[in-house]
């Protein structure tokens, strides 16, 4: 699937797909759709880009955060949880899937934060 309100895939991946009835996203970073550059700013300005990203994957499957069943944050910085946390939250809404959250030593294109999620489509 692809949607041109999400980056295009910088690789051989794809946006999202969808197999027995769920959608699994690809992970999302911090890349602006219209052109192409990582966002400026901190973890929260790139928290706010990677969620608008999967919200465009999901819509383009016909899904919301509602459908979402789990999410997995790849963080640069433990200690930018609770940012993250703060602008995951707003984003999500009144949605609340099961998530895990892991640091890792880097991440594409030097970004802060990535995002994967899983919706079950009805």
């Amino acid at each position: 699937m692809h949607t041109d309100k999400a980056p295009a895939a910088i690789g051989p991946y794809s946006q999202g797909i969808v197999a027995n009835g769920f959608l699994f996203t690809a992970g999302q970073i911090a890349i602006d759709p219209a052109t192409g550059q990582i966002v400026q700013g901190d973890v929260a300005a790139q928290t706010e880009r990677v969620m608008q990203n999967l919200a465009a994957v999901l819509s383009s499957a016909g899904a919301s955060w509602k459908d979402v069943v789990k999410t997995t944050v790849f963080l640069h910085d433990m200690s930018d949880f609770p940012v993250v946390n703060e602008t995951y939250g707003r984003a999500l809404g009144d949605a609340r899937p099961a998530r895990s959250t892991v640091q890792v030593s880097a991440l594409p294109r030097g970004v802060l934060v990535e995002i994967e999620a899983v919706a079950a489509l009805s």
